[in-house]
């Protein structure tokens, strides 16, 4: 069992009050976790604040606190450690609780709105096809080579974080490849990993909610990037009007990829259609089973990350060009009697739906229609909603403005904001069904035969939340059924 001071090797105190050299069983950020000698790290929070919660924690067992503020009253035999920023301590606490396990493995981050749980997954998947054992941590869900993990988060708190790490590093990963969302960023969940490379997509409106302003948000992906070592490669997309802001300040090794102009790896769509796409990449023409320019772009990414981690061009490609993308993420489905093809994607801005939209429009054939099912979530940033509701009448032939988690709003006031954007043309095309079951029933029995139907959102999400409530709920199995249903 590790002590206090070990595991504070990283961390400069404030102050310091107790006995250094206690044992420490776990390092917790939550309360209810804390057991007899739990190390509990009191962070702010953006619905709560740790610090509320040190009273709770010494009386559950924790032996050591570390926080930002002391208590007025410090309990007898408890360990105080007053550090500058809790967020920050509790990553470099953490790592060096679990024994530094990103020093034993190649992580490679992903940042950027749209794309990275593909270029992620795509990631895991090449490299334990190349033989490596790998780990994946994800929206979807995190792997530890063969291991499926439920993921909670897009990137988890910090504990968890090197907690999972370390799991990976025990079995024997020698890579990892991870979302690194920009609330991670921000709240300092990664602190304390040790990247060997960073990856950045694209950026477009989203999280608005939580970073205020546009720049903020580009400030904070940034961030990531600012803080890469020297020995890290840092590559970004030099097609993005961010992307190459990305490297300005950062001390990687620095790299592009392009479809358009000359970059570190080149690019060409050569077909694009509902079978995959025929691409040349660095002078190597290869088909891909992945749909749409947003794809090439993350095959992209991947290539080029795979190259620069050291993998043979030929094999990389080789593997990729087999490889699906991740769950919810263009995922198809074709109903048996009419061919409907119906389209599952985790599309939830406006960006992300115009780039599914955009394809599913340059792809699709005369006469083909196509029919779109979306929402908005609730309690996240509703500056989107008329945006989104303006995106799918304007580039589908039939709309279906439906739920989608509604968390603790009204349905019927955020069917209310999108319709708000909606000019008179627009709301004669569109339908609005709360009920998201019967909304994509609706969809299905309006297609005719050889259509499409688009059903944006929640992807691989297997739940709605209604009212703070969790539901069993996943489009891909309500719309294989109503495609059953068509087929009686």
């Amino acid at each position: 069992m590790p002590v206090l001071r070990d595991i504070l090797i990283n961390v400069t105190p404030v102050a310091t009050q107790g006995d250094l050299a206690m044992p420490v069983g776990s390092v917790c950020i939550d309360s209810r976790k804390v057991t007899k000698g739990s190390a509990f790290v009191a962070v702010r929070g953006t619905l709560s604040d740790g610090h509320a919660f040190i009273e709770k924690a010494i009386g559950q067992g924790a032996s050591v606190i570390v926080c930002e503020r002391l208590p007025e009253m410090m309990a007898a035999g408890i360990t105080f450690v007053q550090v500058q920023d809790s967020a920050e301590a509790a990553g470099l606490i953490a790592d060096a609780f679990y024994g530094f396990p990103s020093e034993e493995l190649k992580v490679v981050g992903i940042t950027g709105t749209n794309g990275k749980t593909t270029t992620a997954t795509l990631l895991y998947k090449l490299f334990e096809a190349l033989g490596h054992k790998s780990g994946l941590l994800s929206t979807v869900q995190n792997h530890i080579h063969d291991k499926v993990v439920k993921a909670t988060h897009t990137t988890p708190d910090s504990v968890s974080i090197h907690a999972l790490l370390r799991e990976m590093a025990d079995a024997g990963c020698t890579y990892a490849f991870m979302e690194v969302s920009s609330h991670a960023i921000h709240q300092r969940r990664i602190a304390g990993i040790r990247f060997v490379g960073g990856v950045f997509t694209n950026i477009t409106h989203d999280h608005l909610d939580y970073h205020k302003t546009f720049d903020e948000y580009i400030r904070v992906k940034k961030q990531f990037f600012d803080d890469l070592p020297e020995d890290a490669f840092a590559l970004t997309n030099a097609d993005d009007k961010r992307g190459m802001v990305m490297l300005q300040n950062t001390k990687a090794d620095k790299h592009t990829y392009s479809l358009r102009m000359p970059a570190t790896v080149k690019g060409k769509v050569l077909e694009n259609n509902l079978t995959g796409l025929f691409m040349n990449i660095d002078g190597q023409d290869v088909h891909f089973r992945l749909i749409g320019t947003f794809n090439a772009y993350n095959l992209l990414a991947v290539y080029g990350a795979a190259k620069l981690l050291g993998e043979d061009k030929m094999e990389v490609l080789a593997v990729l060009s087999g490889l699906q993308g991740a769950a919810g993420r263009f995922e198809t489905y074709l109903s048996p009697k009419d061919k409907i093809l119906g389209i599952v994607d985790y599309a939830h801005s406006p960006d992300a739906l115009i780039n599914v939209l955009a394809t599913i429009n340059q792809l699709r054939q005369d006469g083909q229609q196509l029919i779109t099912v979306a929402g908005c979530g609730g309690d996240r940033d509703k500056t989107k909603r008329p945006i989104m509701a303006q995106v799918v009448c304007e580039h589908s032939d039939k709309a279906i403005l439906t739920a989608d988690n509604p968390r603790s709003e009204d349905p019927e006031e955020i069917l209310n904001e999108m319709e708000a954007g909606l000019t008179a043309p627009q709301k004669r095309k569109s339908l609005r069904i709360t009920d998201r079951r019967e909304a994509i029933k609706v969809a299905c029995s309006l297609a005719q035969a050889g259509d499409i139907i688009l059903i944006a959102g929640k992807g691989h999400e297997t739940y709605q939340e209604i009212k703070g409530v969790k539901h069993h709920f996943d489009d891909r199995e309500v719309l294989t059924e109503a495609f059953e249903t068509l087929n009686k």
